[in-house]
C-alpha cells in the first residue's frame, strides 16, 4: 500500500491510540495503529453540559448502531429557532452544566441572565468534570472517540447571553464585549480565560486516549456591527485559533489529535479551507458543508443548512478533491436535511454518508430525535436512521474502506442521472465497492415508488457481482453481468454493489 511519511509516523509514536498518516497519497485517521472511518449519527454535542441527559444509553445505542464517534460541547450553549430543533445542546436553565461554578447567591443577589446564580470563574464545577470523564471513559469502553468542542461561535446576541463569559454572567469583572469578538484575542482579560479553560480542559483529559480536541465550533468573522467598534475580521480569528492550537499542543505534549478549521466570513458568504488544509496547526480538518465552500480555487455548494438539499454530485466531487489534501477531512455536523427527522431526511443523509465515506472522507451528522427524555430516538429514527447507519459501519469494516482508495473506472453508459462513487477495498483487497444513488432529490419527496434506470461499464476483468440495500443492510439478488463487463441496474433506492474479479 506505500510507505508512511516520516512526520506521520513520528505523530503516530507519539500520539498513541488515535493518530494520522497518509499513504500513498491518502491521509489517515488511526485507531490502535488501524485506520478507521469515522462516522456518526450523533445527538447535538450537549451530552456533558445538559444535565437532564441520559448519555449512558445514548453511548450504548450509538455504538451498537455502527457509530464510532461522539461530538460534544465544553461550554457553548444554543437556542432552539424555527429551523433548528431543540436539542440537548439547548438545555434548560437548570440543567445547564457549565466547567465553571455558580456561586452561592443570596436571595436578593443579583442573577446571571439565565435567572439562575452567576459564575465564579475561579471555581471549576466538580459535577461537570465528574461527567466529563464518566462519559469519555463509557466511551472508550464502547470504542467510541469522543471529540471535545471547547469553544463556539455565538452567532448573536441572544446566544451570547448565555455564555458564562458574558460579563452580566459571571462575577469576575470581565469587559462587555461584543459577542463577535468573543472568537479573537482583542481582549485580554478573556483571552487569559480561553487559555485557562484550554489548560484545564486538556489537563483533566491527559489519560483519556479516546479523545480529539477542537478548539473552536464554526469560527466566523465579518458579522455586521455598529460603529465605533470595528468589524472581525477572519485574519483575527484565525490568529486566535492558532493561539488556542498552540495552547492544545503545550498542554497536551502530542498526546491527542486536534481537529478544526479556519474562520468563514459572514457577509459576502464565504467557507475557506485552503488554509485549514495547509497552513493550521491541525491533524483533521472539519468541514460544515454548506454552500460557497472553496478548495483549491474551487466552490463547491454542499447544501443549505436544513433545507433537504442533496447536492450528492457536489458532495462527492468535493470529498474526492480533499481526499487528497494530505490531512483527513470530516464531513462534521452535516445538517442539510436534519430537521426533517423522518424517512425523507434520512434518506438525504444516508446517501450523503455513503459518498463520503466512499470518497475517503468522514462523516458526522445530528440526529435531533435524540433528546433529554428520549435518549435513543423515537420513531423514524429507530426504523431507518440506525439500520442504515448500522450497515454503513459494518461495511467499512468489511471491505476495510478505511484502507481504500477511490477509483475512476467504473463508467456510466446511458440511462437517468446517477451518481457513482467508487472504492477499493483495503488491505490485500482486490474487490470494488460502487455505491449508486439518484441525485435528483431536494425538498420536494420523491415517490417511493419512483425508479430510476442506468446501465455501468465495470472493468472487464470482473467475474462476479454482488448487489446491497443500504437503506437495510441485506443483500439483495444480484444483477447480471453482460459482455464486455457491463450491468444494467434498476434502482428504487440507493445501491451498493460489490465487483469482485
Amino acid at each position: 500500500m506505500g510507505t508512511q511519511t516520516a512526520s506521520a509516523s513520528a505523530s503516530a509514536e507519539v500520539i498513541g491510540r488515535l493518530s494520522t498518516d497518509v499513504v500513498d497519497g491518502r491521509p489517515r485517521v488511526l485507531r490502535n495503529g488501524r485506520p478507521v472511518v469515522l462516522r456518526t449519527a450523533t445527538e447535538h454535542y450537549g451530552a456533558i453540559l445538559n444535565g437532564a441527559f441520559d448519555y449512558v444509553a445514548y453511548l450504548s445505542m450509538l455504538a451498537a448502531s455502527g457509530g464510532n464517534l461522539t461530538r460534544t460541547f465544553v461550554l457553548f450553549r444554543e437556542l432552539q429557532s424555527a429551523v433548528n430543533p431543540y436539542s440537548t445542546c439547548k438545555p434548560e436553565s437548570i440543567d445547564y452544566l457549565a466547567p465553571y461554578a455558580r456561586v452561592d447567591a443570596a436571595r436578593t443577589d443579583p442573577t446571571a441572565l439565565d435567572g439562575q446564580p452567576k459564575f465564579d470563574l475561579d471555581r471549576w464545577d466538580d459535577t461537570f468534570f465528574e461527567r466529563l470523564h464518566d462519559f469519555i471513559e463509557r466511551a472508550a469502553a464502547l470504542d467510541v472517540t469522543v471529540e471535545l468542542t471547547l469553544f463556539s461561535n455565538t452567532y448573536a446576541d441572544q446566544i451570547w447571553e448565555l455564555n458564562p463569559l458574558h460579563h452580566a454572567n459571571n462575577v469576575n469583572g470581565l469587559s462587555p464585549i461584543h459577542w463577535s469578538e468573543h472568537t479573537t484575542a482583542r481582549h485580554p482579560d478573556r483571552l487569559q480565560r480561553h487559555l485557562a479553560l484550554v489548560q484545564k480542559i486538556v489537563g483533566e483529559c491527559r489519560d483519556h486516549p479516546n479523545v480529539i480536541f477542537e478548539p473552536c465550533n464554526e469560527p466566523g468573522a465579518g458579522a455586521p456591527v455598529d460603529p465605533p467598534l470595528v468589524p472581525v475580521d477572519q485574519a483575527e480569528v484565525n490568529s486566535w485559533l492558532n493561539r488556542l492550537i498552540a495552547a492544545i499542543r503545550e498542554d497536551d505534549g502530542g498526546r491527542h489529535l486536534v481537529a478544526g478549521q479556519e474562520a468563514f466570513r459572514y457577509t459576502p458568504w464565504d467557507q475557506p479551507l485552503d488554509r485549514s488544509m495547509n497552513a493550521m496547526d491541525v491533524d483533521i480538518v472539519n468541514v460544515h458543508p454548506l454552500p460557497g465552500t472553496t478548495l483549491g480555487g474551487r466552490t463547491y455548494e454542499l447544501g443549505r443548512f436544513m433545507s433537504g438539499d442533496l447536492e450528492l454530485s457536489a458532495v462527492r466531487d468535493f470529498c474526492v478533491a480533499a481526499a487528497l489534501t494530505g490531512k483527513p477531512v470530516n464531513l462534521d455536523e452535516d445538517n442539510a436535511a436534519s430537521q426533517y427527522t423522518d424517512h425523507f431526511g434520512w434518506t438525504i443523509h444516508r446517501k450523503r454518508a455513503w459518498v463520503a465515506v466512499m470518497s475517503g472522507c468522514h462523516y458526522d451528522m445530528i440526529d435531533f430525535t435524540i433528546r433529554p427524555g428520549l435518549p435513543v430516538g423515537s420513531g423514524a429514527a429507530e426504523r431507518d436512521l440506525r439500520a442504515w447507519t448500522g450497515f454503513l459501519g459494518d461495511a467499512c469494516e468489511r471491505w476495510e474502506l478505511a484502507s481504500g482508495s477511490s477509483t475512476d473506472d467504473v463508467r456510466l453508459l446511458g440511462g437517468d442521472v446517477v451518481v457513482v462513487a467508487s472504492r477499493i477495498g483495503g488491505v490485500g483487497g482486490s474487490a470494488r465497492l460502487v455505491y449508486l444513488a439518484d441525485p435528483t432529490e431536494g425538498t420536494r419527496r420523491r415517490p417511493a415508488s419512483a425508479t430510476v434506470r442506468c446501465r455501468l461499464q465495470v472493468p472487464r476483468n470482473i467475474q462476479a457481482v454482488r448487489s446491497f440495500a443500504p437503506a437495510l443492510g441485506c443483500e439483495l439478488p444480484s444483477p447480471t453481468l453482460g459482455t464486455g463487463g457491463t450491468i444494467a441496474l434498476e434502482l428504487v433506492d440507493d445501491l451498493l454493489l460489490e465487483l469482485s474479479p
